[in-house]
């Protein structure tokens, strides 16, 4: 449902888990002076525990899709994939929802990787950083999600290009279409079972820090139409055959990505009945225009997804198993 990688942050460094967020530009981890009711029991960042963290007392406050943050913002270093950064600016939280305060959340902060028109707390992000410091050749990221169904963790993200191993073929490219920060492309077609659902001119962000595609209600309903079995349960969700092998295929560049049907039954009615109804992964709901999609990671674990500030574009292939 999500994915998180270890940070080094401070002086001496402390490992902090951290989620992964392409639908998103703003990186936070907990304050020392945030309370175990207001920010769980997660690691926490300050002038305690690091040398070099300055707070510069500026605020910020940040809506997700669901739950939201706030806190100040301050500097320090941080440490990841073999890269460095000195002095970056970020937030510490000083309030959480429980989306993110839970002692269940398994993760401490959350690092967005959108572009940084879309900040709240109108910062460069890590990987703007990585490239204006010199570290990386060009502000590229590329993502490889994993699948608890394959009992392998292939799980990586590549900070200053893509990793080649992890997909097949090449990479599809399009164009960011989005104006406002997110990584946006333009969808060619939607098919189910290689059949056509005659949905065109839509457009998709794709958001590794979002679990579901949520995608407008039409638009849901027209796709589980075409799905055996598939029906609505009246608030926005649908079930679905939990032993489905339908495929939905995503069109960008010309190149159809299905969504593998073991994510497509996203989650089981009863727990005990592995053969009777699921929770689909295709959920309806309003992003901001009528055309609009939001694509989390049901879709993302079966691509390769590059996405590139210097080009301003998004690459998509195959991902390689295992």
């Amino acid at each position: 449902m999500g994915y998180f990688v270890p940070i080094t942050i401070g002086t001496p460094g402390k490992q902090f888990n951290i989620l992964i967020d392409s639908g998103s530009a703003d990186f936070w981890v907990p304050s020392e002076s945030c309370s175990a009711a207001q920010c769980g029991k997660h690691e926490q960042l300050g002038p305690d525990s690091s040398s070099t963290f300055v707070s510069n007392n500026a605020t910020f406050q940040i809506t997700y899709g669901t739950g939201g943050v706030s806190g100040t913002l301050c500097q320090d270093s941080l440490s990841f994939a073999g890269l460095n950064l000195t002095d970056h600016v970020f937030g510490v939280t000083t309030a959480e929802s429980t989306e993110f305060s839970s002692d269940r959340v398994p993760f401490d902060g959350l690092m967005g990787l959108a572009q940084s028109i879309l900040s709240d707390q109108a910062t460069s992000t890590p990987i703007e950083a990585l490239k204006t410091a010199g570290a990386v050749k060009v502000a590229q990221t590329g993502y490889a999600l994993g699948r608890v169904a394959d009992e392998t963790n292939i799980g990586q993200i590549t900070f200053g290009g893509v990793d080649k191993s992890k997909f097949t073929g090449s990479l599809t490219l399009i164009d960011n279409v989005s104006q406002t920060g997110f990584w946006e492309g333009d969808m060619d077609a939607v098919s189910v079972d290689g059949k056509s659902v005659n949905l065109t001119g839509r457009s998709a962000i794709l958001d590794t820090g979002t679990t579901l595609l949520i995608v407008p209600e039409a638009d849901a309903a027209a796709i589980h139409a075409a799905i055996p079995g598939a029906q609505s349960n009246g608030q926005g969700s649908f079930a679905l055959p939990c032993t489905t092998n339908a495929t939905v295929g995503l069109t960008f560049g010309g190149k159809t990505f299905t969504i593998d049907p073991r994510d497509l039954a996203f989650f089981p009615l009863d727990e005990n009945d592995l053969t009777g109804e699921c929770t689909s992964g295709i959920s309806s709901g309003n992003i901001g225009g009528a055309r609009q999609w939001l694509i989390g990671d049901v879709f993302l674990k079966s691509v390769y997804l590059s996405t590139n500030v210097d080009t301003n574009q998004i690459g998509l292939a195959p991902i390689r198993a295992g």
